[in-house]
């Protein structure tokens, strides 16, 4: 690839993906008071959510610095044409200014470096990942898979299934969904992202019709490019969901992957969480 693909790890790209196809993931660190963990690195999903549920102690998470970035752009240059740099929605971390604030502290970059501000999170952050590896595995230049992904934004959705609103209120990414906080009781909230912020949509009484609420959202595109499915802690909440997508896309095409630490502190457990690149009816 003379294009390199960098993404952050609110991707939630598996490690073992992001190497398949060349992607490099920079991970964000969370916290549990003193001790300091590198996100899908060295602390895992499962781990995390055992302390999460464990732990008295509520966690935080930190962007990288842009030394970070810097060290990342400068290693991939010996053998760059160029460098797409693609981050978690501005409005919900710094790590997009990280980035940025990088390319201006190269020194003599022997080749352009160029960052987007996703403007959403988790896997549809990741498809975005994915669809500019494969446009430079093509031998797409940096301009073209700039404009392509530019162009897929808003056709990157997620829509998630949350069991309580809990971790994303303490973790102050609550956004446009603090108005549902006052009426769930027994019901469970269906968010998404839109112009970078967190946005209601929807609420259910359980899990089934949250299911049945994300089959809905991928049957109202009428082309469905790519497909992820996100879950935090249920393995067979997210084969049933892939099964159930069968009938609208290639079920041996919908990449799986689990919601990282990161991600998790405001998501919380049982979350699940379907992800596109498509258009709409």
């Amino acid at each position: 690839m003379a294009v390199k693909i960098i993404t952050d790890s609110t991707s939630d790209i598996p490690p073992e993906m992001a190497t398949n196809m060349g992607i490099t993931v920079i991970p964000l660190t969370v916290s549990f008071g003193s001790e300091h963990f590198l996100d899908n690195v060295t602390l895992k999903p499962d781990e995390f959510y055992r302390r999460l549920s464990q732990s008295g102690i509520y966690p935080q998470t930190t962007q990288p610095s842009p030394a970070v970035f810097k060290d990342n752009y400068e290693k991939l240059m010996p053998e760059a044409e160029g460098i797409l740099v693609i981050t978690i929605s501005s409005k919900l971390s710094g790590t997009y200014q990280s980035a940025l604030s990088a390319v201006s502290m190269l020194e003599n970059p022997t080749c352009p470096v160029e960052v987007i501000d996703s403007q959403t999170v988790s896997l549809a952050l990741g498809l975005l990942a994915v669809k500019a590896s494969e446009l430079a595995r093509s031998g797409k230049t940096l301009a073209e898979i700039k404009e392509a992904i530019t162009q897929s934004l808003p056709d990157a959705q997620p829509l998630m299934f949350f069991d309580t609103l809990t971790y994303l209120q303490k973790g102050g990414r609550i956004g446009r969904a603090q108005s549902m906080l006052g009426s769930l009781l027994s019901v469970k909230p269906l968010l998404t992202v839109r112009d970078g912020v967190v946005t209601p949509l929807t609420r259910v009484r359980s899990l089934q019709a949250g299911m049945d609420q994300l089959y809905n959202f991928a049957a109202q595109h009428s082309t469905l490019e790519y497909v992820g499915i996100g879950y935090a802690t249920s393995t067979t909440d997210a084969l049933k969901l892939k099964e159930r997508l069968a009938p609208l896309f290639p079920p041996e095409k919908i990449y799986i992957t689990q919601v990282g630490p990161v991600v998790g502190t405001y998501t919380g457990p049982n979350t699940l969480c379907l992800n596109i690149i498509g258009k709409s009816r």
